[in-house]
């Protein structure tokens, strides 16, 4: 099973919070609790995501996703699950990929759950702001732009068209919870791989980590290729320090067959012996 994080999409020229693109000291990601409790902060965040959305949207799949779909296709997989928001394992042809934390690509109401494509909202956006050409100085995490206080200011937020309630992104913000049947299909497929292989996160964030101690208790073989250290090292039988553009399909695919069966990777490998450098 593939569990993918944020350093997978770095090389589509998506930055990530944590890595070697991360922008963390710069850009406090938007809470739940702030953005339903104040009108201010949503008029901030739509605005920020109506200019950076642009650019997820634009976003091609690069190495990594192509060579999770070609695994997918020969049948090596039990499944796909994803923290990522950007929608590029589908887009490389991936199937039945599991959104832990939602898509940017739709949109919830708050008080009618009624979900809609975000290319609607956006149209809608750019209708009533029809004067606003902001420019953005940057692109954080998320597709979240970085704007002047007065590029926000004369921003204009629309609302749910067919009720009026507050529109979110269908996404998981910091400070909300992954729906419970969403994280148990992930424990069960989890169950049924033969082995976790972690692709581009630092785990720092317990919503992915847990599928890592998951597996680890159960005896399933982990593997993490990530740029730097994970927090799921110690938990893992082997770890590869490289960029994900690189890897071809056929690698990929030839690494994990060479994996051999979960006895014999805990037998030959204990956790967190092996961890290997590409530069």
């Amino acid at each position: 099973m593939i569990l993918s994080g944020a350093g997978l999409s770095t090389e589509s020229g998506i930055p990530d919070y944590r890595g070697e693109t991360g922008r963390t000291r710069r850009a406090e990601p938007m809470t739940y609790q702030t953005f339903v409790s104040s009108a201010p902060a949503r008029r901030r965040y739509w605005a920020r995501s109506h200019l950076g959305w642009r650019h997820i949207a634009r976003a091609a799949p690069n190495a990594g996703h192509r060579a999770v779909a070609e695994l997918q296709a020969r049948g090596l997989l039990a499944g796909i699950i994803t923290q990522n928001v950007d929608g590029l394992h589908q887009a490389a042809g991936a199937r039945e990929v599991i959104e832990l934390h939602g898509s940017l690509d739709r949109v919830a109401c708050l008080s009618c759950r009624r979900r809609s494509p975000r290319q609607d909202l956006h149209r809608r956006l750019t209708a009533a702001n029809p004067g606003w050409h902001a420019v953005a100085a940057e692109i954080n995490p998320d597709g979240d732009a970085v704007l002047t206080d007065e590029q926000v200011e004369t921003f204009r937020v629309v609302d749910c068209h067919r009720c009026g309630g507050l529109l979110k992104p269908d996404v998981i913000f910091f400070g909300e919870n992954v729906p419970r049947p969403r994280v148990e299909e992930c424990f069960s497929l989890t169950e049924r791989a033969g082995m976790l292989l972690v692709l581009g996160s630092s785990l720092t964030v317990m919503s992915g980590y847990r599928f890592v101690r998951h597996a680890a208790e159960r005896g399933i073989p982990v593997a993490i290729v990530n740029r730097g250290p994970t927090r799921g090292d110690s938990d893992a039988v082997v770890t590869l320090d490289a960029p994900w553009a690189r890897p071809s399909p056929p690698c990929c695919a030839s690494w994990t067959l060479s994996s051999g069966s979960a006895a014999a990777r805990r037998s030959s490998c204990p956790r967190g012996s092996r961890r290997a450098a590409v530069r």
